[in-house]
């Protein structure tokens, strides 16, 4: 097998006519130069140059090997350039996994300073938690927003093989038709909606949410279930049931809502998941950066950064 470096110092000999010439260039002795083209020779079976005491002049296996070198540096310079984009975070590619609310309310003031450069490639999925941590391990996804419930620390099973960097607490609220005899509260006990009819999430927001309906020993009645919280409101608003929805979903804009706390307080936590790796993308690093300075920028009721 050819050596490329013996194949750079035939290039930089032909390029400069002598091995002293090339040597200069390429900072060795012309010693150093003369052994690298001799174990080419060596290794081709041929000879590649002819010295002579003016210089020396490529063989014609040497001249072909030269030319095919030239192409070859060429192309390594242009990876080195590129490469040293990327390490630089000028360019690059970048997959992100989001849940719904968090795409909605987080992420776009995090990628403002991102979707501006040509050179760099934003690619999404939506995805609720367990999705979007399989995403991230099977390397479909570089980073995730991913959330959780009852403690700030994330669950152990992540920590096993991904990094986790947490972002924001937020609080769960009760969103109640503004008509219903409670809406006017500043806050209730959840039992006080153990008869109503609920509007309950889907997926793993919806399971929790069921956990904190059986720790507080409610059987709740459910009238519809979907992972639009948007669409959820919309049915608060008018009439048919109430909801526990997060802070980063909160629409005020929908008339006819109102959104009261609850006791005990409900809380979801929010944070990034990525891979654990020694050496980690700079617009990975970049974009976590990011999300942290959105995250505190947010203002929101029951928000809270982490």
């Amino acid at each position: 097998m050819l050596d490329v470096n013996r194949l750079r110092v035939l290039h930089e000999v032909a390029r400069a006519g002598s091995f002293s010439a090339a040597a200069r260039a390429l900072h060795i002795t012309p010693s150093a130069v003369s052994q690298q083209v001799a174990a080419l020779e060596r290794s081709v079976g041929l000879p590649v140059v002819i010295r002579s005491p003016r210089g020396v002049r490529l063989t014609e296996p040497g001249r072909l090997l030269a030319e095919a070198t030239a192409s070859m540096v060429a192309g390594l310079t242009q990876v080195e350039r590129q490469v040293a984009a990327y390490v630089d975070g000028v360019v690059g590619r970048l997959a992100v996994a989001t849940f719904p609310s968090a795409g909605q309310s987080l992420l776009p003031w995090a990628l403002a300073p991102l979707t501006g450069r040509a050179d760099v490639e934003l690619t999404f999925r939506e995805a609720e938690t367990e999705d979007a941590l399989s995403l991230v391990r099977d390397g479909a996804a570089d980073l995730a927003l991913v959330y959780h419930f009852f403690t700030p620390a994330a669950p152990e099973e992540w920590l096993r093989d991904l990094d986790y960097t947490p972002l924001l607490e937020e609080e769960m609220f009760a969103a109640l038709p503004e008509r219903h005899e409670l809406a006017g509260a500043d806050e209730i006990p959840l039992t006080a909606l153990a008869g109503e009819a609920w509007l309950k999430g889907t997926g793993d927001c919806g399971r929790q949410v069921e956990q904190f309906f059986l720790s507080a020993g409610i059987q709740a009645r459910t009238a519809c279930r979907s992972g639009d919280y948007t669409f959820v409101q919309t049915l608060v608003a008018g009439g048919v049931g109430v909801a526990l929805i997060p802070s980063l979903a909160l629409a005020p804009h929908i008339d006819g809502i109102r959104f009261v706390r609850v006791s005990p307080a409900l809380r979801r936590y929010v944070g990034v998941v990525r891979r654990k790796e020694r050496w980690q993308p700079p617009l990975v690093r970049e974009l976590l950066g990011l999300l942290r300075e959105a995250a505190g920028s947010l203002d929101l009721p029951g928000l809270s950064q982490l």
